[in-house]
């Protein structure tokens, strides 16, 4: 059987070594491979970058765990070649690291974006938290009126199967009597999926005012791990991340990680990186 491969674009900085970290991690927990990817922009700059790349390698090798950790050099632009690299090596998710929001526009920007949009893997975006012994423990999954949002529940479940974890489930509060009904409807199915897969739950309703603030606060509360969010705008070039909504989900301040998924991910006959 061969090993689940986790692509980590690495630009050698402090979050990219976090980033590094989840990915060996989740490595040791799927039984996978790491791949440390980095893009330069010209050959004159390879030599320099495959140093610094085994660096990496070192560095991630001396992490807790032992799992094979490779390296890729691409020449080209790194928000071209993500994509391309991931398919490549048909990679089963792709960890990157993140600066915040300021530094997400700026480093990432609608490039990266449209990386995650176009994706066919999950997508772990990660700011300078490493992931504690143990893995992912709790993990918050927003819920509404969206029947897409369900699909994201596969992939979340596998996860929360290989960790133990638990599953929280964040949702609006809804005033309107039809609505309120379709969305408890929505939880009701979430639990009793949840619990087939026996994963404890629990449901959590937001207070007046912003959404994801209330969330977020909640899941620092909580002690969260990990957040997951679905990307339902696949056919834009922002796509969900585009929205300060979801953008504000990513690069939160509780730092707390993301796990972005597309629907066509968890929709495929392939399954989730963590199917057994």
């Amino acid at each position: 059987m061969s090993l689940k491969s986790i692509l980590v674009p690495t630009d050698f900085t402090k979050e990219a070594h976090t980033a590094i970290n989840h990915a060996v991690e989740l490595a040791n927990t799927i039984n996978g491979e790491v791949i440390l990817l980095h893009v330069v922009e010209n050959k004159d700059d390879v030599d320099t970058a495959k140093a610094k790349l085994v660096e990496e390698q070192k560095l991630a090798n001396e992490m807790e765990g032992s799992v094979p950790v490779k390296t890729m050099i691409r020449i080209g632009n790194i928000f071209d070649d993500i994509g391309d690299s991931a398919a490549e090596i048909n990679a089963s998710m792709i960890i990157m690291g993140t600066h915040g929001a300021s530094g997400w526009q700026k480093v990432a920007g609608s490039h990266a974006l449209k990386v995650v949009t176009n994706s066919s893997v999950p997508f772990v975006i990660v700011q300078n938290d490493m992931m504690h012994v143990g893995g992912y423990d709790k993990i918050m999954i927003p819920l509404d009126l969206h029947n897409e949002t369900k699909q994201k529940l596969e992939i979340v479940a596998d996860m929360a199967k290989y960790f133990g974890s638990e599953v929280h489930i964040f949702t609006p509060k809804e005033t309107d009597e039809f609505l309120s009904n379709k969305l408890n409807g929505n939880i009701a199915w979430a639990k009793k999926y949840l619990a087939g897969k026996g994963i404890k739950s629990a449901t959590h309703v937001s207070e007046k005012g912003n959404f994801v603030k209330n969330m977020i606060s909640t899941a620092q509360d909580l002690e969260i791990d990990l957040i997951s969010i679905m990307n339902l705008q696949k056919n834009s070039l922002m796509g969900m991340f585009g929205s300060s909504y979801e953008q504000s989900i990513i690069t939160n301040e509780g730092q707390i990680p993301v796990l972005c998924v597309n629907p066509r991910v968890v929709s495929s006959a392939g399954g989730s990186v963590f199917s057994r």
